[in-house]
């Protein structure tokens, strides 16, 4: 029987299996136990300090964060004028007085809310509301008392106006507004919505559906004087639908959504309109040019309309990403003019891929506008016409996100990449220079990855630093001069070390070429012993929109970590391909879906192999979900030779059946080959026409309510291994989304490689416990896109721009 663990045992990740011969061992529960405490649910908790995600207070300069603790958390605010940080609340005493107003009781330790807002919109911070579950509290921090009452209302489905006085929502398919929290009237502002082509909403998804979360939170933007809205309407109507099946209820049952594909000429077009509240006057905007994807949400704060409300802007891309557009659109006319645009041969990009878009407009009526025109990213200044007045700023190196603009000054913070050569090429810093042309100066001037945040007045910047194995530290700085004002937090790592936990080693090798460096990160056995031979594995993340490492900053915890410890090497590598570099560098496989990276992963590995004797270069595995799903399959059909073990997780295994904004970015627009009967610029790309190339051991995962990456591509495979008369598994997971991150898919991922790629015995039935309320994670070190777009997070997109 298993034995169980409340918490990590002492010493406990001393004693992992080796894996290292081909003689068959059976690995212990226990092993597993140890494994599973490196994975996030159980090793975040043995990590302190670094998590520090700054909100601004109205003032602009002062800020609160959550801070981790041993015990729990605690939350601090911090003055920069005074250089001053304390306590926000006494947890103790809101626990207790929490605990009185709702009859139940409250741990002060763990608070059930990390977020808050202050009361009366942010001008009381005496008093902090927050919601948990159906209980709404209003709590007096000076006080210490506490307001609960149960309510089923929950703002999640409205848009507040800036006055703070009413909320646009969507029934059915119309727009309306009302008081705040449903008091007074509601006014109705559009009559006309209609199915697919609804106001500020697209169709509902199968998840949505599947779950019953039908409330949808409209995609518009309310004008600074609360008078106005600017909406997008996106016409689904014929746009072709893909199904789906639920099949754990007696009657299964058959949902559908809107989803274009590759190829497809009907495909969803937005419609915009700005809506006069007071009168419900609605003008439709007349847009120069034909976006496909287009994004209402602003680049920096607040950027969306002018402060005047007399003008609105819309940024967006053309089919294919061939082209990036911004629209100035006249609030009283609807007229829309081009003030700005890129385009490109491969697809052009509107920010550094992971950073945020990076244009905005001047009062004077210039644009600060992002662009690779020159083979990488930088900041350009732009006219009123679009017309190039200078670029801001140049060279062999990559500008991330602007962070503020000081109009007065003229001065730009941004951040940026391998702009000095004497450290990692994805090290991002923080830079300042003049809109009209100067020196650049760089503000943070050691060698680690920083996470900034810039307070909304642009005097002062938070700044968490670290490097892969280098944990965090987070400091204030002036923004000026990028000195450090104080130390608000430091990671502490000494409770992972004391269970024998061993750092994440960062590499650097050759390419494919044998000329260009490309940059990974390697897991090893904590009580590595360099005598014998420990199978490998890649961890596969192909982008191109991501790389496999995923953030260039600290890593404490996750599945790669996991697999070390059952007696593995695990590699991540980003490959030419990836983001984050030149242009050229990101677009070196562009319309060719099959390379995947793969190329680099097995020339990387072979490097590793030949400087480390430990690496068995015999077992060689591979894994992926999503995109990764795809590479690793790609990899086991393609190079039988070296890869003899895949487990591939919801793979968008052929991309013609993929959504459009991201396929035909990243291949091209289908053109189908007229020499070749039913063949096209993707069937090369495609899983299934390799399939009977299979000779290792195949593990394919998919949820068959995924509606992300729908299930076929991952049946269309299985059909073509059939048919090749080839030995595979597959686990077909019901009512699952996208994610597949439950603990049930981690433990088979590890029972195959434990089996397959180590040639040991695993537990029967091994089960993981994760931290109450936290069921898995996901498998790429990254968001489970599916999961964010059902919460909201892309409530600024007009359509779900979901990548695999």
């Amino acid at each position: 029987m298993r034995r169980s663990f409340s918490l990590p045992l002492a010493g406990a990740l001393l004693c992992a299996p080796a894996l290292v011969t081909a003689q068959s061992t059976r690995v212990a529960a226990d092993d597993y136990a140890r494994a599973e405490q490196l994975l996030p649910w159980n090793a975040s908790r043995l990590v302190t300090g670094d998590e520090v995600t700054p909100t601004f207070l109205k003032d602009g300069n002062r800020f609160w964060y959550r801070n981790k603790t041993r015990s729990g958390a605690e939350y601090v605010v911090v003055d920069p004028v005074t250089n001053t940080r304390g306590l926000l609340f006494d947890n103790a005493r809101l626990a207790a007085t929490m605990s009185l107003a709702a009859d139940t009781t409250y741990d002060p330790d763990r608070l059930p809310f990390r977020a808050f807002r202050f009361g009366n919109d942010g001008d009381d911070e005496r008093t902090i509301e927050f919601r948990t579950g159906k209980r709404q509290f209003a709590c007096n921090i000076v006080s210490y008392s506490c307001v609960a009452k149960d309510t089923s209302y929950n703002e999640s489905g409205y848009v507040l106006s800036p006055d703070r006085t009413r909320e646009a929502f969507v029934i059915g398919n119309d727009l309306y507004v009302r008081a705040r929290g449903g008091k007074g009237d509601t006014t109705r502002l559009t009559t006309d919505g209609e199915n697919l082509f609804a106001y500020g909403v697209t169709a509902i998804t199968p998840q949505q559906a599947l779950r019953g979360s039908l409330t949808r939170r409209p995609n518009l933007r309310w004008s600074p004087d609360s008078k106005k809205l600017l909406v997008v309407r996106m016409d689904q109507r014929r746009v072709g639908l893909m199904p789906y099946v639920s099949y754990t209820s007696q009657r299964p049952r058959l949902f559908t959504q809107p989803y274009a594909l590759p190829g497809d000429s009907i495909v969803p077009t937005p419609h915009f309109y700005v809506i006069d509240v007071a009168t419900k006057k609605s003008t439709k905007v007349d847009v120069p040019v034909r976006f496909n994807l287009a994004n209402i949400g602003g680049s920096l704060r607040d950027s969306t309309w002018t402060p005047t409300s007399d003008k609105a802007y819309i940024s967006g891309l053309a089919r294919a990403s061939k082209a990036a557009y911004l629209v100035e659109v006249d609030a009283a006319t609807g007229k829309g003019t081009l003030i700005a645009k890129d385009t490109g041969k491969t697809y052009v990009e509107i920010a550094s891929p992971r950073d945020p878009e990076s244009w905005q407009v001047l009062t004077s009526g210039e644009v600060v506008w992002w662009s690779e025109r020159d083979g990488y990213g930088h900041l350009w200044l732009l006219n009123r016409d679009g017309t190039v007045k200078r670029q801001i700023t140049g060279g062999t190196w990559q500008v991330g996100a602007v962070q503020h603009v000081d109009e007065v000054t003229r001065t730009v913070w941004f951040t940026a990449r391998g702009r000095e050569h004497d450290q990692l090429v994805y090290n991002t810093h923080l830079y300042r220079t003049s809109l009209d042309g100067g020196p650049v100066q760089r503000l943070t001037t050691d060698t680690l990855h920083h996470d900034i945040t810039m307070s909304p007045s642009g005097k002062y910047v938070v700044d968490r630093a670290s490097a892969i194995a280098v944990a965090p530290v987070t400091v204030l700085r002036d923004a000026a001069t990028g000195r450090i004002l104080r130390t608000l937090e430091k990671a502490d790592v000494s409770q992972l070390v004391a269970q024998g936990w061993k750092r994440a080693v960062p590499f650097t090798v050759k390419a494919r070429d044998g000329l260009t460096d490309i940059h990974g990160v390697m897991y090893l056995p904590a009580r590595l012993d360099s005598t014998k031979h420990y199978p490998i594995i890649s961890h596969i993340y192909p982008g191109p929109q991501v790389g496999s490492v995923g953030a260039w900053s600290f890593k404490s915890s996750g599945e790669p970590f996991a697999l070390a410890e059952l007696g593995f090497v695990v590699v991540q590598i980003d490959h030419l391909g990836t983001p984050g570099r030149s242009k050229a560098f990101h677009d070196n496989y562009y319309g060719n879906f099959t390379d995947n990276g793969l190329p680099d992963h097995i020339a990387a590995i072979k490097q590793l192999g030949s400087r480390h004797a430990f690496i068995d270069l015999e077992r060689v595995g591979i894994f992926g979900h999503s995109g990764g799903g795809f590479a690793s399959t790609d990899a086991i059909l393609r190079y039988p030779e070296f890869f003899s073990v895949a487990v591939s997780g919801a793979g968008n295994h052929d991309n013609r059946s993929y959504n459009i904004y991201w396929a035909e970015k990243y291949q091209g627009l289908l053109r189908r080959d007229s020499t070749r009967r039913g063949e096209d610029n993707f069937t090369s790309s495609a899983n299934k026409t390799y399939a009977a190339n299979l000779r290792g051991k195949l593990l394919l995962m998919h949820g068959d309510m995924d509606d992300n990456v729908h299930p076929a591509m991952t049946i269309q495979v299985v059909d073509e291994l059939i048919k090749a008369n080839r030995t595979f598994d597959l686990i077909m997971a019901p009512n699952r989304a996208h994610g597949l991150n439950e603990a049930y898919f981690i433990r088979r991922r590890w029972d195959y490689f434990v089996e397959h790629l180590g040639k040991a015995t695993p537990p029967d039935n091994y089960r993981m416990t994760p931290a109450a309320g936290q069921g898995g994670f996901s498998t790429d070190d990254g968001p489970d896109w599916n999961d964010l777009w059902n919460r909201g997070a892309f409530d600024e997109l007009l359509v779900p721009v979901i990548t695999p």
